[in-house]
């Protein structure tokens, strides 16, 4: 008898692994009877058009290799904007339980990682997990976002069955509330200390921001006057992961000559780039919402053992090692500057978390609600 679990996530199935794709991994290997519906974020037809660019349904369902079938990929087709009202939520919660019907799923556990779902799961009663990532009600949003945010939330945490959280800044916002559990972030340690060959693409003394660029988290300003710095002792600052920049700040990006951005790559490749930068850099904003993050990159900087320079943010602030510098704005660039001056050596510490303590973590909150 299959286990039917229904994840709703904020990030596709890619080649740039994330949370989900790693927890789910695991899960999936752990479980030969778990089978998985996992449902990507809608492509938005009016928001295809006004960017120019295709304008064409959603990918639909798909099998995901080296499964047995088991993962089942799905993204929908969002027909109507937000400004529609309920109307939009509920076609695209239509869409989804049409796919969980023809897949014979009839009562299956979802896991809310996108609180915009949380219509699903007062409108199914089913079992439900949500598995909280950010704290998007301390996101510089609109009033009315935060209002749309602030009921979807409610929703999910009165309804759910369990809660789980990432960072310790979550759970000390939540647990007011209601039961928290606390599952952060990993790192698949044996694979990012395994050496790699130096990517032909790194530039030499790399000071590296490994991540999708958000402005919620990226200080461009200050990735700039690094990389003014960087430029002063012949380095340059190089950006690894997708960009979701605004068009005003990737063109000043792009035009630095200190910046060098290589755009997203595979995570097969990411353990190469990290082990053979001169220093990993971490120039968030300091506020409540990057409070709430426990950002993976602290796991993959920390299982290769580079230096690594901070601004002090949740996580990376806690820690005192060898490898961690914590800066602040003003001190950033300088200690950055330093570092590839310097190119101090690696030093592989112990003990950091791997993926697979999280997944039977999770494993022991998601049992109960499929029915073990």
């Amino acid at each position: 008898m299959s286990r039917d679990l229904v994840v709703l996530s904020l990030e596709s199935w890619d080649d740039v692994w994330r949370r989900n794709q790693y927890l789910i991994d695991g899960l999936l290997r752990r479980d030969p009877e778990l089978r998985v519906l996992f449902v990507e974020p809608a492509n938005d037809l009016l928001h295809s058009y006004l960017s120019r660019r295709d304008v064409s349904r959603g990918r639909g369902l798909r099998i995901a290799d080296d499964y047995d079938g088991r993962l089942l990929l799905f993204q929908p087709t969002k027909l109507l904007p937000r400004a529609a009202g309920p109307a939009a939520d509920a076609l695209l919660r239509a869409e989804v339980r049409r796919v969980i019907r023809r897949q014979r799923m009839k009562a299956p556990v979802l896991w809310v990682n996108d609180p915009s779902w949380a219509g699903l799961v007062r409108s199914t009663g089913w079992p439900s997990l949500y598995d909280m990532t950010d704290d998007w009600l301390a996101a510089d949003r609109s009033e009315r976002e935060i209002e749309r945010i602030t009921d979807n939330e409610d929703i999910l945490m009165n309804d759910c069955v369990a809660v789980v959280v990432c960072s310790e800044g979550l759970q000390a916002t939540r647990a007011s509330q209601r039961e928290v559990v606390l599952i952060p972030n990993g790192v698949d340690v044996d694979r990012y200390r395994r050496p790699q060959e130096r990517p032909a693409d790194l530039p030499p003394r790399s000071a590296l921001y490994l991540g999708t660029q958000h402005e919620d988290r990226l200080d461009i300003d200050l990735v700039l006057r690094t990389a003014d710095a960087a430029l002063q002792v012949g380095g340059r600052v190089v950006l690894v992961g997708p960009s979701a920049v605004s068009v005003e700040n990737w063109t000043r990006l792009a035009r630095h000559d200190g910046v060098v951005s290589l755009g997203r790559r595979a995570w097969t490749d990411v353990p190469a780039y990290l082990q053979h930068a001169t220093a990993l850099l971490v120039p968030h904003h300091v506020n409540d919402f990057t409070d709430s993050l426990d950002p993976i990159k602290l796991y993959e900087y920390l299982a290769v053992g580079r230096p690594v320079i901070s601004t002090p943010v949740a996580g990376f602030r806690s820690l005192a090692g060898p490898t961690i510098t914590i800066a602040d704005a003003d001190g950033f660039p300088e200690a950055v500057a330093a570092a590839l001056r310097d190119d101090p050596p690696t030093v592989l510490g112990a003990d950091v978390p791997d993926w697979s303590d999280r997944v039977e973590d999770y494993a022991g909150v998601l049992d109960p609600l499929l029915g073990e």
